[in-house]
């Protein structure tokens, strides 16, 4: 579920605590987490609802001015089933404080190699963990389409595979293109026996 810029605020302070999305089938659930440019959102309830139940409070609370607002948005996406969603923000994204861990312990350390070793393994492409890491390493803010050409492949899995050593608090996205983080490089350091 993405939010426009223009919600980040009122979801970072707590103003914007609903958001209505037409879906064929919610991609979200009560109880789950929402990762968002401002943090993680808590999805506390996600109600199927019909247009003429909002209220200009509900179009308030979703970071409209009013009912109308709201109303005009959703009128430009009539397809699919209209949801109400519940969300507060539940904190900072925890991949951010992930990254600065350099100081890596021996039981992370077995940790991040095995996962590293499981995500080469499952490769369609081969061992790619290593080789992409440093590439972001002596590459920052670099496009991921000339990284993944660098590579010799597409760009759509290149990214996908950033993602997973994103999930890991190895890399971080920047404006264009990734940065390693302190994390990321003490693997590497490890990796190239340099730590």
């Amino acid at each position: 579920m993405l939010f426009p810029q223009r919600f980040h605020v009122g979801l970072a302070d707590g103003s914007v605590t609903l958001a209505f999305r037409r879906w064929r089938r919610p991609s979200v659930t009560a109880g789950g987490r929402q990762r968002t440019p401002v943090g993680e959102l808590a999805i506390d309830a996600v109600d199927e609802i019909a247009v003429d139940d909002i209220t200009e409070a509900d179009a308030r609370r979703a970071g409209y001015a009013d009912l109308a607002e709201l109303l005009g948005e959703l009128a430009r996406r009539p397809e699919g089933r209209l949801y109400r969603i519940e969300l507060h923000h539940a904190g900072a994204d925890p991949r951010i404080a992930l990254r600065q861990q350099a100081d890596l312990s021996d039981a992370d350390w077995q940790a991040i190699t095995t996962r590293l070793a499981r995500l080469d393994r499952a490769s369609r492409h081969g061992p790619w963990t290593a080789t992409v890491l440093r590439l972001i390493a002596g590459n920052p803010a670099v496009r991921a389409a000339d990284l993944a050409a660098s590579l010799g492949r597409e760009t759509p899995p290149f990214k996908l595979d950033v993602r997973k050593l994103k999930e890991m608090g190895l890399t971080e996205s920047l404006e264009v293109g990734y940065r390693i983080s302190p994390r990321g490089r003490a693997v590497l350091d490890r990796l190239d026996g340099a730590g």
